[in-house]
């Protein structure tokens, strides 16, 4: 029986004899509602892949929680529903990395289709100039509706940085969605009209966008995110806009009031909170030591020794340096 709550229909539980686990990248399980990685253990694990003994090795490992048997790693994303069901929400080989976080596109495809009105979503991640960002393909609601509800649902890093309407879907000839197929997101030509600052302080947040994104003109309609904007320049934009109002906007409302028109209504019903800039400490021979420090002296007396702390180990490379190679490793 489908049930008409659910966004996506689950994959079931476990057979009998079978065990499911869903980990993070640690190994650690993860509870009702946290996407992670899908593991199958129990009577029904196979040996092995045949005469492909390095793929055997990668994918069926020990089970931590059940000493002398294994489980299979799946390499699906998956996670547990209240109700003690297992939800499929995509294939681990399918993330990508945006600005240093690994991310799974099925994980916010399903927290699109959890708003109410939405039909279908897709999300992709493009890279251009040398920077990947993320774009959600979306049916049956407003684009802007939707940025900001799902800014209360997903952290910054896992923000879209375009929502693209959809009314007809690129299919194959087997009926599924054809993601090569998405059109492209809307460039420079497909930018709203421009319409010029009408006070002092929309013409103040127009310059700081500018300075932000390294592209303008900006006009009090353009939405930051379409400009260009992501969470990393979010994140400049909350501090710059500290300092020439003397107010703490929350990351969060840039997400949801991504227009200058929207934000700086947002500006004028905040208390002040005087930008307080941290200065340098005067050259001395000694200095206080900081909390964190504190801290680090603390459990060192307490482990006797340890060497938690400490670096085990310095490799000197030699040779050509490759730098993409090395990020990579």
């Amino acid at each position: 029986k489908r049930d008409s709550g659910r966004t996506r229909l689950p994959i079931g539980k476990p057979v009998p004899g079978a065990r499911l686990y869903v980990l993070d990248s640690g190994g650690t399980i993860q509870p009702a509602g946290v996407a992670g990685e899908l593991y199958i253990a129990g009577t029904g694990v196979a040996r092995g892949y045949l005469n492909r003994p390095e793929l055997t090795e990668e994918r069926f490992l020990d089970d931590p929680f059940y000493p002398g048997e294994r489980m299979y790693q799946t390499g699906d994303i998956a996670r547990w529903t209240e109700d003690g069901l297992v939800e499929w929400l995509g294939r681990s080989d399918g993330q990508v990395k945006v600005r240093g976080y690994r991310i799974e596109p099925g994980e916010i495809e399903a927290a699109i289709r959890r708003i109410d009105g939405i039909r279908e979503a897709a999300v992709t991640a493009r890279t251009e100039h040398g920077e990947t960002a993320l774009y959600a393909y979306i049916e049956g609601r407003e684009s802007d509706d939707v940025r900001a509800e799902l800014a209360t649902r997903l952290p910054a890093y896992m923000m879209p940085a375009q929502f693209i309407e959809m009314t007809e879907w690129p299919v194959t000839p087997s009926g599924k969605l054809d993601r090569r197929a998405l059109p492209a997101p809307g460039g420079a030509a497909d930018r709203r009209a421009y319409t010029a600052p009408r006070n002092v302080t929309e013409m103040k947040l127009c310059g700081l966008w500018e300075e932000v994104l390294k592209n303008g003109p900006v006009g009090i309609r353009d939405h930051f995110f379409e400009r260009g904007g992501h969470s990393l320049k979010a994140t400049a934009l909350v501090s710059r806009i500290a300092k020439e109002f003397g107010v703490q906007v929350p990351l969060q409302d840039i997400f949801a009031r991504p227009t200058v028109e929207e934000l700086a209504s947002v500006i004028q019903d905040l208390e002040e909170s005087p930008y307080e800039a941290i200065q340098p400490a005067q050259k001395q021979d000694t200095y206080p030591v900081s909390s964190a420090q504190k801290r680090m002296y603390v459990l060192q007396q307490l482990e006797d020794g340890g060497v938690g702390y400490n670096m085990p180990a310095v490799l000197e490379l030699t040779g050509p340096l490759d730098r993409s190679r090395l990020e990579e490793t």
